[in-house]
This record gives C-alpha cells, sequence and structure tokens, in this order.
C-alpha cells in the first residue's frame, strides 16, 4: 500500500467518514430532544405518536433505513437524495430514536418535587423543560449519549454500500487493488479508534461542563486507570496478595 493510495483514498474517505459522522449526529441530537421530550407529554396522543417513531426505528436496521432512503424514496416522493445525504438522514433518524429514549428517562429521573414547583411557580410545560428539567438530566444523558456517538461513528461505514466514498469504501478499493487485507484493515482499524478516542475525551469534557453547571464537582478521569483502588489513607489495594 504506497502513500499515493493513502492520499488518494483514505484521507478523502476520512473527510466524508467524518461529515457523514457529524451531519448524522447533529440530526439525531435533534431527533433526541425533540422525540425524547415528546414522549414525556401530557397528552397521550402526543406519547403515542412519539412512542410509534421510537418503536419503528428501533426495530429497523440501519442498513434497510439507509437502502429504503437511497432507493425507495426517490420512488416514493420523486426527489433523489444525495447519496451522502441519505446515509446521514438515515443514520441520524435511527440513532437519534435511541436517543430519545437516553432523553426521556432522564427526564423521568428529574425528582417530581422539581417538577411541582415549577408547577407552583406557574410555568409552562416548555418551561419547565428548558429551566428546570433538562438543566438537571443534562449531566446524565452525556454518558449514553457518548457510547451512542461512538456507534453512530462505526455506523457511517454503512454508508458504503450505496456508493459513499467513505473510509470503509476507500479501504475495500485499495484492498481490491493491492490484494492486500491486513495492512488496509489494520490501518482503517487504527483510524477508527483515534477517531473513536477523540470523540470520548471530547465528551468526557462535555460532562464535566455540564456537571459544574449543576453545582456538582466533575470526577476527573485518568486517561488510563490502574488497577488499585484509592483508600481514604491515600494507599492503594487491588484485591490480591502482594
Amino acid at each position: 500500500m504506497t502513500w499515493g493510495l493513502v492520499s488518494n483514498w483514505i484521507l478523502p474517505g476520512l473527510w466524508i467518514t467524518v461529515q457523514v459522522a457529524v451531519f448524522s449526529a447533529l440530526i439525531a441530537l435533534v431527533v433526541s430532544f425533540v422525540v425524547g421530550t415528546l414522549r414525556t407529554s401530557e397528552l397521550w396522543i402526543v406519547r403515542f405518536l412519539s412512542g410509534a417513531y421510537f418503536e419503528i426505528f428501533r426495530g429497523a436496521s440501519a442498513l434497510v433505513v439507509i437502502f429504503w432512503f437511497a432507493f425507495a424514496f426517490p420512488l416514493l416522493f420523486g426527489w433523489q437524495l444525495v447519496p451522502l445525504w441519505a446515509g446521514a438522514l438515515a443514520l441520524g433518524l435511527t440513532y437519534g430514536a435511541y436517543g430519545s429514549e437516553i432523553v426521556r428517562g432522564s427526564l423521568a429521573a428529574v425528582p417530581e418535587a422539581q417538577r411541582e414547583a415549577g408547577i407552583a411557580l406557574s410555568f409552562t410545560r416548555l418551561q419547565r423543560l428548558r429551566r428546570i428539567e433538562i438543566p438537571q438530566a443534562w449531566p446524565e444523558m452525556v454518558p449514553p449519549f457518548n457510547n451512542l456517538a461512538i456507534e453512530l461513528l462505526k455506523g457511517t461505514a454503512l454508508v458504503s454500500v450505496i456508493a459513499v466514498a467513505d473510509l470503509a469504501f476507500a479501504g475495500n478499493v485499495i484492498r481490491l487493488s493491492t490484494n492486500e487485507s491486513a495492512p488496509v484493515y489494520t490501518l482503517l482499524l487504527v483510524i477508527y479508534f483515534v477517531l473513536a478516542f477523540g470523540v470520548t475525551r471530547g465528551m468526557r469534557a462535555v460532562e464535566r461542563h455540564a456537571k459544574r453547571g449543576v453545582g456538582k464537582l466533575p470526577e476527573r478521569k485518568p486517561l488510563f486507570s490502574r488497577a488499585g483502588t484509592a483508600t481514604a489513607g491515600g494507599s492503594t489495594t487491588d484485591g490480591g496478595a502482594r
């Protein structure tokens, strides 16, 4: 595998993967909060419709949803989507359904007394969400959102099946042209790991900021944790004999 193949395929594929990940993550974030908050509505019809969306997209394969937007959507509506946007939209709507459950569960975990205080202050439902519930629930959403973002990043490889020249597509082209599977896919593994690690570090920074916003002292986690655990006296124990 030469530098020319890397510069002509891997680097452009990396840029496409980042674009798909960012666009689909933005769509998923919006869907997560809209559907998640609607699922806590007092109106049964709103809860039913938002719950139906959640169940449909949770039960559908992301790959099939990508195929639907790429091939069925133009036939039904007469509007051909650019493959990159078809993939990003499919991933965003699919992972947004999972994210809506994170939002719904975090909002449900807010103490009932906080909601009652908002009602006593004559806050509307939107005001209670904006001023009371979401600020308290947001720090609890970040860790599961981090896991979801990693899964979405890895899921971007699915867009290669509709000829989007992402990392997976580029790796397959190089493999077919050079017949070198091990170095190509090892390089892809390393690139995906670096991307996922960067997402994790960024989300941890967001989590610390969110906890400071609600008066919680964030726990600083080391880059790589040690086997021993700290005791009250400052010593460490590892549960084994010395």
